[in-house]
Order: structure tokens, then sequence, then C-alpha cells
């Protein structure tokens, strides 16, 4: 974005007098593109290539370490220079750089961006709710993908007819997911442990020149210390995270590609990161830029240890010419922080994207950006990652044991992205299977190579990526598991349309003013929290909504394409369903927002409904048929939102404050309840009175005004201003508080994962209302016990 000063400067310096007016806003629109361009490469520097770039101070030293020590010569050395200059150029120039940054998703990369990929274009998907009418969405396919029958279909169909390869390729993302994580801790630990190493360097320095620093310089000298002075450096770090060879050497050779897959850190943040950028800058930035830049860093420490080989511990900072050294080692210490920052950022993205497709428990996801979308940041994820960050950095202590579980967190990120892209040549791109082949050999030997290399050093450190990824993968899956169980118990204890039409237009209770909205997971059928509802309460609303928030795979849904409206019942009933689709980078709407959008949207979808020349087979259905609802208005009739003073009395308004539902159901139920036992009631309330809500709350209020409606049917007429005015009673939200335990005859290993582990998650994860920003004062909790 620029100022208009600067535009204006920038067309006062052109020379206008020879172009004409569209060739002079075509010269500046090409000057504006170029120079954004340019910024978004500059910027990739940081955020991109952070890690990436602070890979050379520790690259050669883990290399050299264990029995690779004992062959400290030239001919080693520029044996070990070759093996990372041709991985460094396979990798991430080859592999990433050209063939894995064109399989975005609509801007999006990851693991999880290659899996939505996949699961639009191949029935594979383990989300409950999918429905056909999502594949409508403009951004479900690639720009220019015609869906149709492929010469690959058998492959095809036998994925997809075999539902054991969806669980292992759901878990085989969620693995590379939770290696990601583990990357957001092991990053921080290795790359700032091994910027303060180079204090360890000058400290016999520190010590001759001042006296005072006598005490401090003997401290340095200490590893222990070190570490202490890194773990400071950590905290501070997450405490401000919210503000973002031709000589063989055998098998001594094979177990130094541990140390040499160091050089490709950060590699996956290229494809991982993505979406605050786009494949055009971070292409830009690594060719012209951070390739010539790190292979002329690796060649100069090569030429450095040909001729002081004794020094290959501390070689970036032996190598540094004195008379810059300090300048140096702060730049690099500021770089080793930076390139933290952007793979703990990285780690949040990869939670929310778990978390909106059902993989994750509920946490606070906080947007940090206004113009940046995307960029979160979760408050109980970064202090997890701070405290396991200290937990390694002071447990294993050196780099060397460190540097052993990074690679093995690295290489197996890289190899799912090749399985995942191997998959997406064949279904997304429509490519032969000989190139899909091709790429898995070529790409996965390398990979495999370096993952047994570091598979031999799980005993030095390289166990700590199972540990973190093993208990992360267990909270996913478990979680995944319990969601899953409890979406089909809903969906097998549905309630049948047959008994709501029985009851008639009055559902058998008392129907007061206001509208209820009813969450649940269920898009097509009422769920049976419904039945438990009306069958223990006296009252109900007058209008019903039956609301489903979900998530599709795709990163993000346009507003206009969001809200999915339909009928259950006739017309007399007055109840509605309203699917409201999310993307997994999408923001969702909450508060006062969301409800004038979602009454607007069952305003038109009733004038849609009138227009439709089959609306006597949509009234008589009892479901209807689901409505795509536009953020424009194309029926003729006006439904206008805005804010009123208090002084217009004589016109729709709606209040803030608690629904009249509440107000008047509280005597009822108290009434009723003298005549039943409390044993037979599981219906819970959080009501508090009308002294405990702001007064300014009570005062702000919202205008809806009709306009058109002289030429518009009566019923709908009636239909519409019914709705409104049980807008302006009140809403109430029915949210279910569910219990899940496992059943009498499920095996013990089923009982142990629900009815300890995931009850546990339930527990301390956050609460479905405070995730949905539910109106405590408008909340009604009804208990109801899931057997799975």
């Amino acid at each position: 974005m620029y100022d208009r000063k600067e535009m204006g400067r920038e067309l006062a310096f052109s020379d206008t007098s020879l172009s004409l007016p569209w060739q002079v806003s075509t010269q500046f629109n090409r000057r504006s593109c170029s120079r954004r361009f340019l910024l978004l490469a500059y910027q990739s520097f940081g955020v991109v290539y952070g890690d990436l770039a602070t890979s050379p101070i520790y690259v050669y030293t883990n290399s050299f370490l264990g029995r690779l020590n004992d062959h400290r010569d030239e001919e080693t050395v520029l044996g070990v220079f070759s093996l990372i200059f041709w991985t460094f150029t396979l990798i991430p120039l080859i592999k990433y750089a050209i063939i894995v940054l064109g399989a975005d998703d609509n801007g999006e990369g990851g693991p999880f961006a290659l899996y939505s990929l996949l699961c639009r274009h191949a029935k594979i998907s383990l989300l409950p709710n999918q429905q056909a009418v999502d594949e409508e969405l403009s951004t479900y396919y690639r720009t220019g993908y015609i869906p149709q029958n492929s010469i690959y279909s058998p492959l095809k169909r036998f994925l997809e007819n075999h539902r054991n390869l969806h669980t292992c390729l759901l878990v085989s993302v969620l693995f590379g997911a939770c290696m990601v994580i583990g990357d957001g801790v092991l990053t921080p630990a290795i790359s700032v442990r091994s910027s303060i190493s180079g204090l360890q360097v000058k400290a016999e320095e520190l010590l001759d020149g001042m006296v005072w620093l006598f005490v401090a310089s003997s401290i340095i000298t200490e590893k222990c210390e070190v570490v202490f002075i890194s773990c400071i450096v950590l905290v501070s770090l997450f405490a401000l995270q919210h503000k973002g060879t031709q000589r063989s050497t055998g098998i001594d050779g094979w177990i130094s590609l541990g140390g040499i897959v160091l050089s490709v850190t950060g590699t996956e943040a290229m494809f991982a990161d993505l979406g605050h950028f786009n494949t055009a800058s971070v292409r830009v930035a690594f060719l012209f830029v951070i390739y010539p830049c790190l292979v002329l860093q690796y060649m100069g420490q090569a030429a450095f240890l040909s001729k002081n080989i004794s020094d290959v511990t501390y070689s970036f900072f032996e190598s540094i010419p004195e008379l810059v050294y300090w300048p140096v080692f702060v730049l690099s210490t500021l770089a080793a922080i930076v390139a933290s920052q952007s793979v703990i950022t990285a780690t949040f993205s990869i939670v929310k994207q778990c978390h909106s497709l059902g993989c994750f428990p509920r946490v606070k996801i906080v947007h940090t950006s206004k113009w940046i979308r995307g960029q979160v940041y979760i408050p109980e994820i970064n202090w997890i990652l701070m405290v396991l960050c200290l937990a390694v950095t002071l447990g294993l202590r050196d780099t060397t044991a460190i540097g052993n579980a990074y690679g093995v967190a690295i290489v197996t990120v890289m190899f799912v992205t090749t399985l995942l892209m191997t998959l997406v040549i064949v279904f997304v791109w429509r490519k032969r299977v000989i190139f899909a082949l091709f790429f898995l050999a070529f790409f996965g030997l390398i990979e495999v190579a370096y993952l047994s290399s570091s598979l031999v050093k799980v005993r030095q450190g390289g166990w700590v990526s199972f540990v973190l990824s093993s208990v992360f993968m267990v909270v996913m899956y478990v979680w995944h598991y319990g969601t899953c169980k409890k979406y089909l118990f809903d969906l097998q204890n549905k309630v049948p349309m047959k008994w709501i039409l029985t009851l008639g237009p009055s559902l058998g209770i008392v129907r007061v003013p206001g509208i209820g909205l009813i969450y649940t997971q269920l898009v097509t059928d009422v769920p049976p929290i419904f039945s438990h509802f009306v069958t223990n309460l006296p009252a109900f609303h007058q209008v019903l909504v039956f609301v489903s928030i979900k998530s599709v795979p795709i990163p993000y849904v346009p507003p206009g394409e969001r809200h999915l409206i339909g009928r259950i019942g006739p017309r007399m009933y007055k109840m509605y369903r309203c699917i409201i689709r999310y993307g997994y980078k999408d923001v969702q709407d909450d508060g006062d927002n969301f409800e004038n959008q979602l009454i607007s949207s069952i305003a038109k979808f009733i004038q849609m409904e009138a227009l439709e020349s089959s609306s006597e087979r949509l009234v008589s259905s009892p479901e209807g048929r689901m409505v795509v609802v536009p953020a424009t208005n194309t029926c003729g009739i006006d439904l206008v939102i805005g804010d009123s003073s208090e002084s217009s009395c004589c016109s729709t308004f709606v209040t803030n404050g608690e629904s009249t539902m509440l107000q008047s159901i509280e005597p009822l139920y108290e009434e009723q309840e003298s005549t039943q036992s409390s044993n037979q009631r599981s219906v819970q309330f959080e009501l508090s009175g009308q002294e405990n809500i702001n007064s300014e709350v009570n005062c702000r209020r919202v205008q809806f005004e009709l306009h058109g409606l002289e030429n518009t049917n009566s019923e709908v007429k009636e239909e519409l201003e019914a709705l409104l005015g049980a807008k302006q009673a009140g809403i109430a939200y029915i949210v279910g508080h569910s219990y899940v335990k496992a059943m009498k005859s499920s095996s013990f290993l089923k009982k142990i994962v629900i009815d300890y582990a995931y009850s546990f998650l339930r527990k301390n994860c956050r609460a479905p209302t405070a995730a949905l920003n539910i109106p405590h004062t408008s909340l009604i909790e009804v208990g109801m016990i899931y057997y799975v």
C-alpha cells in the first residue's frame, strides 16, 4: 500500500508529455507492482529464510562430530562441502523452489495445504460433515481445473475405496505437522544456543582486556553457563512473541549426513509460510539472493577449515575477521532470534489448521495483524513451546544432541511432503504416474539416506523429536477420534422429521417471542439435543435456527458464499437451518456482527424462496433445499441495518440485552420443577440478571428496516416481520454441554481413550461457548451424555 503523496510524486516525476493517459496509468501500475513484488521478496529474507540463513553457524560443527572427527584433513573438508552444495541444490532449489511451490492451495502452503488439495480432488477426507454443495465454492478447485474422470481412475478408486488408507494418510499428515511443532521447540534451542556460543571464542580476550569481566569470563568458558545465557535469551524471545565427497570415509561419512542435513533446515518454511507472500517473490528471493549467498558462505568456511582444521568446533565464528567479529556476533544472535520467531509463528499456523480441521483441542487464537491474513498468536502453545524449549536446552546442553534431534524432525517433514506431492502430481496436476514415481524415487531416496543417518543418532539426542511428536500426535488423534465418535452419535440418534411434524407448529410447548440459535455439528438433520430440550422445557422460542459452523478443506471461503440457509419443516414452524462455512485460514465472525449477518441471511433466503418458481416444492419438503445467500441483495427488498438513537422508538429495534425468553423461562421452569424429581432433569442453565449487564450495552441498539414490501406476498411479508419481531425480543444461544463416555461393551483401549484421554482434553481445553464468543447472559446449556 502506498501513500497518496508518494503516488503523486511518482506521477509527477514521470514524463507524461508524450504519453497518453492510459499509458501513464499502465506505467504506474507496472512500477507499483514491481515495487510491491520486490518489497515482498525483501521481507521474505527474515520471515521465510531466517532459519535457513542461520544454518552455517552449526552445520560444519555437527558434521565433523563423532567418528568423522578422525578424518580431519583437507579432502574431507572439501567432501563435506560437496555434499552440502548438492544437498542445498537438490532439495531447496530443485524440489521446493521449482516444484513444490507450484502446488500451493490458493496461495497457502504446508502439509495441510497439500492434504486439503488431495481431499478436494479425491474422496479421502475424514471430516465428518462434508457436503456435495461445498464443491460449488469458487475457490474449491484450482483455477482452470475441471472435475472429470481421469485415465488414472483405477488408482483413484483404489485409494477412495480403502478407508484404512484414508486413516494412514491423515496419520502421516498429522505426524508431519507434529514434527513441524517439534521444529518450533528445537529451532530456538539450536539457533540461539549456537549464536551465543560465539562468546566462548572470545572469552580469553575478554579476560585479558578488562579486569572487571574476570568473573564473567570464567563463567562464560563453562558450557553450562553458556546454556544459562541461552535460556535467558529464549525466555525473552517467547515473552515477546505475541508482538509474531571424492574421498571415501565409509560408514563414518554416512553417519555425518545427519549433520550435513542441517544445511537445509528451514527449507519447509519456504512452502509453509507461502500464505504471507506469493510464489514468485519467494522464488526470486531464493534464486537471486539466498542461494548464492549461502553457497558462498559454506564455500568460505570450507576454505578456512582446509587451512585451520583444528578450529572446526567454532568454524563460523573463528572464520570471522577480527575487525568485524562483534558486529557479526550481534547480527548472528539477532538473526537467530528472528529465525526462531518465524518458526514459532509457523507453528501457530500449523496448530490453527489442525484446530480448524478438528484435529486439535480448542485453544485461544489471537489474530495479530489486520492486514496480513492468517498471522496468529496462540498464548497456550507459546508458553508450552517455551517450557519445552528450555527443557531441551537445559537437558541436552550442547548443539550436537540438539542437532541430532533437529535433523530427524527436518527429514521427516520433508519425506511427508514428498509423499503428499507424489499424490498431488497424479490427482491434482493430472500428470502420468511415471512422473510421480520418478519424483518419489529421486527425492525419496535422498531423504531416506539422510533419515537413516539421523536415526542412527537416536540415542545421542534424536529421541527428543520422536518423544515430542508422539505426545502431540496422541493429543491430535485422540481429539479427532473423540470428535468423530461424538458426531456419529448425533447422526445415529437424530430426531425423525415425522416426530417433529406430529408435534404441530407449536412443537407441543409454549412458543415465546425471541430467536433460539441451536448449535449443532449436523448439517442435514435435527440433533438429538433438540428432543432432549423440548421434552424437558415448558417453553421454546418463536423462531428456531439450527446453526452449524463447519470447516471446509480450503484456505478461505468468499464472504458471499459463506452462508447456506434452508428451511426445516413447513413455513408455519418458523424453523431454519444455517450452515456457516469457514476455511482453515479464515477468521470467524462473532458478536453483534454475527447476529446481524445471520438475521440478514435468513431474511434474504425468505425473499429468494418467494421468487423461486419451485417455492411450493421447497415448503412441502421436510428438509427443503439449502441455498447460498449472496452478500448483495438481488430480490428487490432491502433490509437496512444501522445504529439508532434511543429517541426514535417507532422503528424496529434490537437490544443486546438478555433474551425475553430467558426472562420468562425461569418461573415456568421453577413451577414445573416442583412437580418433577430433580434426577429426571439434565438441562443446565447459566442465567444472570439484568443488573449484571452493562447499561451502555443495553442502550446500544440496531435498527432494521424493510423497504420494497408493497408488492410482496402477504405470507412473505408476515414471515419477515415475525423474524424481525423475534430479533427485537432477543436472541438466546442453546449449546450442548455434553459428557462423552465409552459404552460398557467397548474395548479396554477405547475406554482409556474416551473416558480418560478425551475427557481430560475436553475439561482442560477452551470451552465451546468461549470459542464461539457467546454472551454469557444469553446462554442456555443443555446437558447430555453421549455413549459412544
